[in-house]
């Protein structure tokens, strides 16, 4: 495959403060990349990298095997960005503000695609484009910069918590855009914090913690890394007692329930089987749990 984002040992320091200590991230040709982490983490910084808005202290960072910084010019005909806080022009409508962007991304207000595609997803949006921009809620001014970004073909969509503000109806038409845009072929980085979103969309999760990757791979190749949760109906925890790699056992709201390495989940079944237990559940470990892996202690710290 072509890698279309490339970033090897990349730093970029603000004074003594490192927003990003050895980044490496490899974005595929066709994918969609979820890239995770908190505020802080360095997520942002590195989107302003690769979108040439910010210089790198140190490292290597390309985007279609060219410089961002010194082909930025170039690099944004074929590049979308949606930010995670939008601001217009208030003394314009929205419509023309989606048509100025347009047109930066070398659309033609009056080229007949264009404006059909402009008039589908502003419909999809439920987003009047003839109101002044000052009068625009956060959510309405989250729907400018996806509808112009997603009015203009591009070959890369580098998408900022781009659901910022959007209701739950909202969130979904998106998904809907972003798997139309992986049929089309682009190649889509997602930075979210709705993890739900990520794994519904991606293809690959790299984890951001403290300007550095920490796990990186598809959402099967990185689930090993937690444990599969197991429950069945009862009350007595000694029903899952012996059952081969169990742990954790405990019983909660009329269930037994304990967590088994995601490998030995076959092997455990024939003893459960032999049981005669019944409502079996078997979750695959989430997105959340991957995440909160690296997280957890900070989420303990503050409690």
């Amino acid at each position: 495959m072509t890698t279309v984002i490339h970033t090897a040992g990349l730093t970029k320091h603000y004074g003594r403060v490192h927003a990003l200590d050895g980044l490496d991230l490899h974005v595929e040709h066709g994918q969609i990349h979820g890239f995770l982490g908190p505020n802080g983490a360095g997520k942002s910084t590195t989107i302003r990298v690769l979108l040439g808005l910010a210089r790198k202290t140190g490292g290597e960072a390309s985007v279609f095997g060219a410089d961002p910084w010194r082909d930025a010019v170039d690099l944004h005909r074929r590049i979308a960005y949606i930010p995670g806080d939008v601001s217009v022009w208030p003394n314009i409508t929205g419509g023309e503000a989606i048509d100025l962007m347009a047109r930066l991304r070398g659309a033609r207000r009056n080229d007949p695609a264009y404006r059909a595609e402009k008039e589908r997803l502003s419909e999809a949006f439920q987003f009047d484009p003839r109101k002044k921009g000052r009068a625009y809620s956060k959510g309405n001014r989250q729907k400018v910069a996806l509808i112009a970004a997603l009015a203009v073909p591009a070959d890369l969509y580098i998408l900022d918590e781009p659901t910022s503000g959007l209701d739950p109806l909202m969130e979904v038409l998106f998904r809907d855009e972003i798997t139309r845009l992986k049929e089309t072929g682009a190649t889509v980085l997602l930075s979210s914090h709705i993890l739900s979103e990520v794994e519904h969309l991606c293809d690959r999760v790299s984890i951001i913690r403290a300007g550095r990757i920490v796990e990186s791979g598809t959402l099967a190749d990185l689930r090993h890394l937690t444990r599969t949760e197991v429950s069945f109906e009862g009350t007595d925890a000694g029903a899952a007692a012996g059952v081969p790699g169990a742990h954790d056992i405990s019983v909660e709201e009329g269930r037994v329930r304990f967590t088994i390495d995601t490998d030995a989940v076959a092997s455990a079944l024939p003893t459960l089987g032999q049981r005669e237990i019944t409502g079996l559940r078997i979750a695959p470990a989430s997105l959340e749990e991957l995440f909160l892996r690296h997280y957890g202690d900070q989420l303990e710290a503050q409690e």
